[in-house]
């Protein structure tokens, strides 16, 4: 046999093979996600299977560019370009024709506030827009069901950028690619590093107003740096750029002809430490969570190497999968992972508008039944998609299929009348989805709208009272600050104090001559200051209205000093909550023991109350108050005090 020429062992060592194992990572990253986004409390971290994703897709798309630079001397961009689109392109639009369709007929109010996630979404920019709008992956409330198409678009970003990257280093040479991996590594974990330095130290609050250290103000706009570094780009190339260095070493027809060739069984418990490192992050690590009684703070765990930890973790598990003799490949690429993780991209795309379908807005757990439910819906969708849409443009067959319906012989006029209604469709719902989402009116969502409509009800009793101290010349010390009232501290009969569920009910308690004191994200432990504040200020208060607790655990300490602070008032109510919340239960066990040693406390146990509501009585997470049910608690309020409702209430 003649010998093989270099250019052919060359091309033959940079073929990309299908490596089965690959769609196990797959499967296991888009599962972790799933479920991560029915029920944070099920997996905290599962979002970090995107993680995964990224690295999958560095290494497999720098194999591929190098592979084709070998093999032909060059990259052909508008064909790489072509293939992603195919691949990507039929299964996004199928889903925001559908979504579209959908939300124009279920969720009409929200259909104006849709248009700037579609755009974004079909210029793959939706990681930016997120950035810009304030509508990252922790906001609530919202109807949202494009938010998970931002790492849809730091993907797509990095498929138009790399190959242009990969043609200048290529046209360096081949044998410079291990000393560009190393490039490539330590950009990655110079980014961890950047992120580390910039991540949010303090409390996570609403705006940048109460919490400036949670925010960047960038062009007079407030930018969340936990957005900004959870969803940008750059922030986000450490898996992807993992991925692409360890493509430029460790390629899998080169392993069997190198050193590497009878190595595989070692790299089987790689694999196992690997997907031990993934899985530990999973089950421990959050975006944000709540320190103790101060609020939500950004998780360091996972903005000081967390992310990186996960990308060397999946190299781990790749680096096993692509050897042909480990076992791991094929433990991964057993036949029900690779079905999943072959339709991973439409299980990824089409799971969260379904469940935002059956929850109507974000931050809301899926209880089980709900899960399963919403899970069978997505895999038909996906499926379906998968059969008949994905693989037929990917693989060039839809030609094919549109003519084997329009051929005659027997049945042909029923095919034809398929062919009929298949056309039909695809040209009446993209124009009718067009239309709707063109004319729909931009609106808030049900609680911002309330708490809107609330800010003229509401008031800042500390601000207001120390905006009407002046400090008197000749009795402060030189370059004291400190006011002194120059009038009578005020005498409230009512004083109600509370976060955003009193806040959206104001208008209704300020109609019954309550003063409201309420804001979003507000903490007990804040609630219990500012009643001391009053307290020496000489603000005398007949009855106090208490609503705290929502927003996290409150512990017996916080409510100890809002006891104390509140021990001259004669009268104090303090509710129970109705937030599906994990400390909502510790939260109501101590507010129904409080009259045990306060006997000025009468505990109105809204939990319990809130079911005997008539009417449209609260927004769909349960938690915050509908028309009817503002009146209700407002009502309800007034009667534990032990006084009538006036007669036109």
């Amino acid at each position: 046999m003649a010998p093989t020429s270099e250019t052919s062992r060359s091309a033959q060592i940079s073929r990309v093979p299908y490596l089965p194992g690959l769609d196990g990572l797959r499967a296991l990253a888009v599962v972790a996600v799933i479920v991560y986004h029915a029920n944070p409390a099920w997996l905290p971290g599962g979002y970090l299977g995107v993680e995964v994703f990224f690295v999958i897709s560095g290494y497999l798309i720098t194999l591929l560019l190098v592979a084709e630079s070998e093999r032909t001397g060059a990259i052909g961009l508008r064909d790489f370009w072509v293939r992603r689109a195919r691949r990507l392109l039929p299964a996004l639009f199928t889903m925001l024709v559908l979504l579209i369709f959908w939300t124009a007929f279920f969720e009409r109010d929200a259909l104006g506030k849709l248009r700037g996630d579609v755009v974004a979404g079909v210029l793959y920019g939706s990681n930016w827009f997120q950035i810009w709008s304030g509508a990252g992956y922790t906001a609530v409330n919202d109807f949202a069901p494009l938010r998970h198409l931002w790492s849809l678009a730091v993907e797509e970003q990095f498929y138009l950028l790399w190959p242009l990257v990969m043609l200048v280093v290529l046209r360096r040479g081949h044998d410079r690619l291990p000393r560009v991996a190393m490039w490539f590594t330590g950009v990655a974990a110079a980014i961890a590093l950047a992120m580390a330095v910039l991540m949010p130290t303090s409390r996570i609050g609403q705006d940048c107003v109460a919490t400036p250290g949670a925010y960047w103000e960038i062009a007079g706009r407030c930018v969340s740096r936990v957005d900004a570094l959870y969803l940008s780009t750059p922030t986000r190339a450490i898996g992807l750029l993992l991925g692409a260095a360890l493509a430029l070493v460790w390629r899998p027809y080169a392993l069997l002809r190198g050193p590497m060739k009878h190595k595989g069984p070692m790299l089987d418990p790689v694999a196992i430490i690997g997907l031990g490192i993934v899985g530990l992050l999973a089950w421990k690590v959050h975006i944000v969570h709540l320190v103790g009684e101060d609020g939500l703070h950004a998780d360091p765990w996972l903005f000081r190497g967390g992310l990186f930890l996960v990308g060397v973790g999946s190299l781990m598990v790749i680096a096993a999968v692509a050897h042909k003799k480990a076992f791991a490949g094929r433990v991964l690429g057993n036949p029900v992972f690779r079905v999943v993780g072959e339709r991973s991209y439409g299980l990824y795309l089409f799971h969260w508008p379904v469940f935002q379908a059956l929850r109507h807005e974000t931050g809301i757990a899926l209880k089980v039944h709900e899960f399963v439910a919403a899970m069978i819906v997505t895999i038909a969708i996906t499926e379906f998609s998968y059969r008949y849409i994905e693989l037929p443009i990917r693989e060039r067959r839809l030609r094919e299929s549109m003519g084997a319906l329009l051929r005659g012989g027997p049945g042909a006029l029923r095919r034809r009348g398929s062919f009929g209604v298949i056309v039909s469709a695809s040209v009446l719902l993209p124009v009718f989805a067009g239309v709707s989402l063109m004319t729909a009116d931009l609106k808030q969502n049900e609680v911002q709208s309330s708490l809107n409509e609330a800010e003229g009800s509401v008031t800042d009793v500390l601000g207001n009272l120390t905006s009407t101290t002046t400090p008197s010349a000749g009795t402060q010390p030189s370059g004291s600050i400190a006011p002194v009232t120059t009038t009578a501290p005020p005498r409230y009969d009512v004083f109600a104090i509370g976060d955003s569920v009193m806040k959206g009910a104001a208008p209704s308690l300020a109609d019954l001559g309550i003063v409201v004191d309420a804001q979003q994200d507000r903490q007990a432990r804040m609630g219990a200051e500012i009643f001391q504040q009053l307290e020496d200020l000489g603000v005398t208060i007949d009855v106090a209205v208490v609503h705290l607790g929502t927003n996290g655990p409150v512990s017996q300490e916080t409510f100890d000093f809002l006891m104390e602070a509140t021990s001259e008032i004669p009268k104090v109510i303090v509710l129970t909550l109705t937030a599906n919340r994990d400390w909502t239960a510790a939260n109501n066990a101590k507010i129904r023991a409080l009259p045990e040693t306060h006997p000025n406390v009468i505990v109105l146990d809204w939990q319990l109350v809130s079911e005997l509501c008539t009417g449209e009585c609260f927004t769909a997470d349960r938690i915050h108050l509908d028309r009817d049910g503002m009146r209700f608690y407002a009502a309800e309020i007034w009667k534990a005090m032990g006084r009538e409702l006036p007669s036109d209430w």
